[in-house]
């Protein structure tokens, strides 16, 4: 019997216009210490398409990151990447799939003895080392001019604003020029102005990149500024997945309440 990863790599390999889901989570099941976190949930992400995943604290949001990027492992159900369960890789086949993804951590996780560039560059001197000096550097400072900082090269992260590290964290993301970028709370602690700055950032490079990505966030105008759908989650469950018309609309007691709150 084929496994939803098979017929995900089947559908990539027969659709070359690039319509199959990039990302396809499939009754996911997580739980830690006994208690369940994720409840069997399906998502799936397209080739330029933005999935904010919405929710309480402690609804597993930030779990659900860590098992697409092959950190954690479900206890059943799958997640595909481009077609293959990156829960049965081996590390060589996992770090190779890691290499298109970027990864915005909720507090930016610059390296505090690290220069703006040099953190920027980080990935490439890992992962790149066939990359000419020069060519890192000049793709360096186009990665930082892309996300506004390009005069901040020679600046340490304790030098930036929240905002500022929020950026050079995004910039970071991007080194590998990823095809999926996971996002986790990318506006989190920032003030409204900064937060808009944000979310632009984030639509100019999902145009020009066209990219998969998961945005996980408390920040309901956000996600109906980023993305293209939206998923609420509750108890480990999806309670309600769609565009924000569908959410707003919905008359579920819990999305109901959930947006009251927000």
């Amino acid at each position: 019997m084929a496994t939803a990863c098979d017929i995900a790599a089947r559908q990539e390999s027969a659709q070359e216009d690039n319509c199959a889901p990039l990302i396809a989570v499939n009754h996911l099941r997580k739980a830690f210490a006994g208690r369940t976190v994720l409840d069997g949930i399906s998502l799936s992400v397209n080739r330029g398409e933005t999935l904010a995943v919405l929710g309480r604290s402690g609804t597993g949001k930030s779990v659900l990151l860590r098992l697409v990027i092959g950190l954690e492992k479900p206890d059943s159900g799958s997640v595909c990447i481009r077609g293959q369960d990156v829960a049965g890789l081996g590390l060589d086949r996992m770090g190779a799939i890691r290499k298109k993804m970027g990864f915005l951590f909720q507090h930016s996780a610059l390296y505090d003895s690290l220069t703006v560039a040099e953190n920027v560059a980080f990935p490439l001197q890992h992962h790149r080392k066939d990359m000419p000096k020069s060519e890192r550097r000049d793709w360096v400072r186009q990665l930082l001019a892309e996300v506004g900082m390009e005069d901040d090269l020679g600046k340490m992260p304790s030098d930036l604003s929240g905002g500022m590290q929020k950026r050079v964290g995004l910039a970071r993301a991007l080194a590998l020029k990823p095809e999926i970028l996971l996002l986790d709370e990318p506006t989190a602690g920032l003030d409204p102005i900064s937060s808009g700055e944000i979310d632009g950032l984030i639509l100019k490079l999902q145009r020009e990149r066209r990219m998969a990505s998961i945005v996980v966030t408390h920040d309901l105008h956000s996600a109906r500024t980023i993305a293209n759908r939206l998923a609420l989650l509750d108890k480990g469950k999806v309670v309600i997945e769609g565009g924000y018309e569908d959410i707003r609309e919905s008359d579920i007691a819990f999305v109901r309440e959930f947006l009251k709150g927000s």
